[in-house]
């Protein structure tokens, strides 16, 4: 399965902008069978929710819609999202053919920053598929949390995928995270995190990463801005879980 992870700076709560931003880099892209942005991909974590939310026909969902049909791959992508008044981090999948597959709403929202103040959090587990892979989706603060990903791989998943704005001050945590998610759930673990700086100071340094199920570091990048494809071997996951069944031991979940 061939992977694009997008690693940029997104112009802060300007999403026209952060557009013009990604169409460039996107001049040169070679397909891939998923493409992935970061959380909140067109406007940086901002928690000036309602002058950013939209509904699903709002400019962020066209724009990926378009380049999805366009570029003829599946697309992840982070969204403010509003739904009947109420506005969620969202990670959104669309297909190929355009479509909306599947909407992730983050669970855990991000207290320290007073995220759980400005979103509403989501209360859903979202496995979302691409051919036969089965795709669990997460967004940033979610890593912490590992009993999230326990109730995923209980239900079957292939792949992990946390979308981030992740700061450089924590960016260990985030791989060391990454790779616990991978080995211990016995499955890939995508992450794509931001570059750059916002308005509230924070600085960010990518290390948008990839794990196979042993936790080996398949790719990972450190402040490059770019669109980074890699190919994984989907293989090496029922490899793994039938040479070391761990996860037929676990008890509590």
């Amino acid at each position: 399965m061939k992977i694009g992870i997008c690693q940029y700076s997104p112009v802060w709560e300007n999403p026209e902008y952060s557009i013009k931003i990604i169409k460039s880099l996107l001049e040169n892209y070679n397909q891939t069978d998923l493409l992935i942005f970061p959380e909140m991909t067109l406007t940086g974590f901002t928690m000036n929710a309602k002058n950013f939310a939209e509904d699903i026909d709002g400019k962020t969902f066209n724009f990926f819609m378009t380049k999805a049909v366009e570029l003829k791959t599946d697309i992840f992508f982070g969204v403010i999202e509003n739904d009947e008044n109420k506005i969620y981090n969202s990670l959104i999948h669309i297909d190929k053919n355009g479509l909306i597959v599947a909407r992730y709403r983050k669970i855990h929202p991000f207290s320290l920053a007073n995220e759980d103040k400005n979103y509403f959090a989501g209360d859903e587990l979202v496995i979302t598929k691409i051919n036969n892979t089965r795709i669990a989706l997460s967004i940033c603060y979610d890593l912490r949390f590992p009993e999230l990903y326990r109730l995923y791989v209980k239900k079957g998943i292939d792949i992990i995928v946390n979308i981030a704005n992740w700061p450089i001050k924590r960016i260990d945590h985030y791989s060391t995270l990454l790779k616990a998610r991978a080995i211990e759930n016995q499955c890939f673990a995508i992450g794509v995190n931001r570059i750059g700086k916002d308005e509230n100071g924070f600085e960010y340094s990518g290390m948008s990463s990839i794990f196979n199920p042993l936790g080996k570091e398949i790719f990972s990048n450190e402040n490059g801005e770019g669109i980074f494809i890699n190919e994984i071997d989907l293989s090496e996951i029922e490899k793994n879980r039938i040479e070391l069944p761990f996860l037929n031991d676990i008890k509590l979940i």
